[in-house]
């Protein structure tokens, strides 16, 4: 009998995790340059974490969490998403006392009992950053060009944003009276679950993509017209700052994204290169999030995307696998002696910060120096009995074929290869 992955989830082999390495390598580097610093949180959480920060009437809480008591009886849910985790880890190591103002990145597993289909997993990698602390709009901003230069970074062109203000927690409330007027004489040509979202979240109707509601929420209002002075002035900033920084936005004043956290700016980012309306990423701020999680009032603002997703955007733009970092040597062994001499050779040049790979199977000497190219290894060394005893043998660049005669010690060998020794 044979075991297949769970549905919704997937293997990636070594060939195939090039491409996670790219997005993951690409988001290091960008974090690297706009000073946010990683963060890591447990998969598993208390349910009520996600309950109260991302809200009962969404659809993630209402039917797509995994959720489960433990021996003791205590609920625990598999993390959905990364922002409500981050703020509880802000809060669980007292920062909003310590250090309030953080920057933060976040890369991992995120958990939804999805209808699996392609880029859409049950278990699904995330990338994320968290602003916490300030309200000030450069930082909204920041966190927007953040997200469109790493989709630059990438390789990915035509980006703009699809933009809007949800405003704060009076503006929602007063939109949603708006919204349940509207919406109250068009529920029967409504699908069950917007009918449903009517009596616990009309907001969340906006977010439905079923065709026959489409057309009743185009002719929905939109909350961006209808902000208080100080969210008016808050988004008009944001925008004057994009404008000053040249990325193009539309404003969409129906886009309220999928979590009851959002609170102001709300933002997708589009690439039109791609043939498509569907989001590359998504975020915004959540200024009531920490407060509702037991903590002070502390804003925040963000964007999470999958990386699942990204990768296969970037696949079917650059069908060709990333080349994953070459072997520096290969040491092709013949004889116990020359095995010998080579293992220990082998870990003293890996010390001192070489890629290098020696042959585990016994295989002939052309089998070996074919491996050595199908590695795309720099350099090979045969390393025979005789090769053991003189302590000398024959480095051959595989590119060129050209042979150089070199000692059998790590520092000649770094030496000839073109590398500084370190120290063991």
């Amino acid at each position: 009998m044979t075991y297949d992955p769970v549905r919704g989830t997937y293997d990636v082999l070594p060939d195939a995790a090039a491409w996670w390495r790219l997005v993951e390598e690409a988001v290091r580097d960008v974090a690297r340059r706009y000073n946010y610093r990683e963060i890591r949180t447990p998969i598993l959480e208390h349910t009520e974490l996600f309950t109260r920060g991302i809200g009962e009437s969404t659809d993630v809480v209402h039917k797509e969490m995994y959720t489960f008591l433990d021996r003791r009886g205590r609920s625990l849910t598999l993390r959905p998403e990364g922002t409500a985790s981050v703020a509880r880890a802000y809060l669980s190591h007292g920062l909003q006392t310590e250090a309030p103002f953080q920057k933060l990145f976040y890369l991992g597993p995120m958990f939804r009992y999805e209808k699996p289909q392609k880029g859409r997993f049950r278990q699904f990698e995330q990338y994320g950053i968290e602003a916490i602390g300030s309200l000030d709009p450069t930082l909204d901003v920041e966190v927007i060009a953040f997200a469109w230069t790493l989709m630059r970074d990438l390789g990915l062109g035509g980006l703009w944003l699809r933009l809007n203000s949800i405003g704060c927690a009076e503006d929602r409330e007063r939109f949603r009276e708006l919204l349940q007027v509207h919406f109250s004489d068009r529920l029967d040509r409504m699908c069950p679950d917007c009918r449903r979202r009517f009596e616990t979240n009309p907001l969340r109707i906006l977010d439905c993509k079923e065709e026959r509601c489409r057309k009743e929420i185009e002719a929905a209002p939109g909350s961006a017209d209808h902000l208080c002075d100080e969210c008016a002035d808050h988004f008009d900033r944001v925008r004057a700052l994009l404008d000053e920084l040249g990325l193009a936005y539309e404003v969409d004043a129906r886009l309220v994204r999928g979590l009851d956290y959002y609170t102001r700016t709300v933002f997708e980012l589009v690439s039109s290169d791609l043939g498509s309306q569907d989001s590359l990423l998504g975020g915004g701020r959540y200024d009531g999030l920490i407060e509702a999680l037991g903590g002070p009032p502390t804003p925040g603002v963000g964007f999470a995307g999958g990386t699942d997703r990204l990768i296969l955007v970037l696949q079917a733009r650059r069908p060709r696998v990333p080349a994953a970092a070459p072997i520096d040597l290969f040491l092709v062994t013949l004889g116990s002696e020359g095995r010998r001499i080579a293992v220990r050779l082998a870990e003293a040049l890996r010390r001192r910060g070489l890629a290098v790979e020696i042959d585990h199977r016994d295989r002939s000497l052309r089998k070996q120096l074919t491996l050595a190219n199908q590695l795309d290894a720099r350099w090979s060394i045969v390393i025979g009995d005789d090769e053991a005893s003189s302590a000398r043998g024959t480095l051959k660049e595989m590119a060129s074929g050209a042979e150089t005669p070199v000692d059998l010690s790590p520092e000649a060998l770094v030496r000839a290869i073109g590398r500084a020794p370190t120290d063991d």
